[in-house]
């Protein structure tokens, strides 16, 4: 049985449109009460600074403790912040209102299991097939409480800040910090000028409808103008939920999740930290990543795209470090999930121990790649599409070693994403045109 309404990171849309309804929201969180706390137990709420925020926090609030689950609120957080109070609140889940890095039109319901990771396939199934039932209002005698959490939110901050070696002083560091009028806004600068850096915030004046507008992990050009023109020694740039990070070095060079991955392994390993020898990345990992780690003794192991599906192959193989591209790292020994706050404090006490973040990536060849994304009206199976599974057949065929091709669906939108990767541009621009060309003929909307 499939889900309908479950991506790659919960349930997302544009706000007013279904699913993303204060009915459908009250509909939810009734459906996974019934699955996740059948005999009542608490849930933790947090978002981020969309407007829309607070009706779907009222509506997911009323459907829980209609259904006899207690309920605490905590307000704005990064998710990780959300994950790890979930644990520690000893809460029976956690409930996360964001839309990530798109814009404040859209809002997205994730959920956290009691260990503060993301539900399974399995549990996502048997919540969407909960949904028919429609909202349970229990008696008065039987109904959950609300209260508000707001103050714990420091607990996270120290949480944080605990991951690092004892002493750790950042004074004398200048770092730039863009929390694209997210999540982090707070306790972002908060932690790091607590660790004695010197700030410079951008994107930190969230009022309801600037989230990630032009700031934030995917706009990183106002980053680094803001690096080179205050001579700093590291930028650091979130997404709304703060659930990843993106980096920009003193010397202005972008550095995604492929750099972190190889900046934090090579760490791990000196230390002899990195269990296995391996790293876990997924389908869209350089191919520049693989073959630095290959040349110094390391594997680079790939997993669908979603870091839900990082964490499960890190677990099952026993790897403590994983990550994506797109800047969702996760630190096992330290969280379940990805934490833009937590691999900013790592990168930046790396810097300050062990010097500047080019040194730290060194030898990272970036192979020239591309990601096109072609708007769709359905989502057959790629390999059912003749003109498209020939188009694949013939790109890979013709890129041989020297490159890779990765099609896949989006988890959150109508949209197939197209990814090539090979050692000259011009056959990037080539086959990723091919590839989308063929999508649009057969499925393009």
């Amino acid at each position: 049985m499939g889900r309908r309404y479950f991506g790659t990171d919960g349930v997302r849309g544009r706000v007013g449109e279904h699913p993303m309804t204060v009915d459908f929201a009250l509909h939810l969180a009734s459906a996974a009460a019934r699955v996740l706390a059948p005999e009542g137990g608490t849930v933790l709420i947090g978002k981020d600074t969309r407007l829309s925020g607070y009706m779907f926090e009222s509506a997911l609030e009323a459907g829980f403790v209609a259904a006899g689950v207690d309920v605490m609120l905590i307000g704005p957080l990064p998710t990780p912040g959300i994950a790890y109070m979930t644990r520690r609140f000893k809460c029976d889940l956690g409930v996360v209102i964001s839309a990530s890095h798109n814009l404040y039109d859209d809002n997205g319901i994730k959920f956290f299991d009691g260990s503060g990771a993301k539900l399974s396939d399995a549990l996502e199934e048997r919540i969407e097939a909960e949904l028919s039932q429609g909202p349970l209002t229990r008696t008065s005698r039987d109904i959950g409480r609300a209260s508000r959490a707001d103050r714990s939110r420091t607990y996270y901050q120290e949480f944080c800040a605990s991951t690092l070696p004892p002493g750790v002083d950042l004074s004398g560091l200048k770092i730039v910090i863009d929390c694209a009028n997210g999540a982090a806004y707070k306790v972002g600068p908060r932690i790091l000028a607590d660790l004695g850096a010197e700030i410079v915030p951008i994107g930190c004046s969230p009022n309801g409808r600037n989230i990630n507008d032009g700031c934030g992990s995917l706009h990183p050009e106002k980053l680094r103008e803001k690096v080179l023109e205050t001579r700093a020694a590291l930028g650091v740039a979130f997404d709304g939920d703060a659930d990843r990070a993106m980096f920009v070095s003193a010397s202005g060079r972008h550095v995604d999740g492929d750099g972190v991955l190889l900046a934090a392994a090579r760490y791990l390993r000196s230390v002899g930290q990195l269990r296995g020898g391996r790293v876990i990345g997924t389908t869209m990992a350089n191919l520049g990543l693989e073959r630095v780690l290959d040349s110094e003794g390391l594997s680079l192991a790939r997993v669908p795209v979603g870091d839900r599906y990082v964490l499960e192959e890190m677990l099952r193989s026993g790897a403590n470090l994983g990550g994506e591209q797109s800047g969702h790292i996760i630190f096992l020994d330290d969280a379940t999930t990805g934490d833009g706050l937590l691999t900013a404090l790592k990168i930046a006490c790396l810097i300050s121990s062990r010097g500047p973040l080019d040194e730290l990536v060194r030898g990272l060849k970036v192979y020239p790649q591309t990601i096109v994304n072609v708007q769709v009206k359905s989502k057959p199976p790629l390999e059912s599409l003749p003109v498209v599974s020939a188009a694949i057949e013939k790109a890979t065929k013709s890129l041989g070693a020297a490159g890779r091709v990765v099609v896949r669906y989006s988890g959150t939108e109508p949209k197939a994403r197209v990814m090539v990767e090979a050692e000259r541009a011009e056959d990037v621009t080539q086959w990723a045109e091919t590839l989308a060309s063929a999508i649009r003929t057969a499925i393009g909307a």
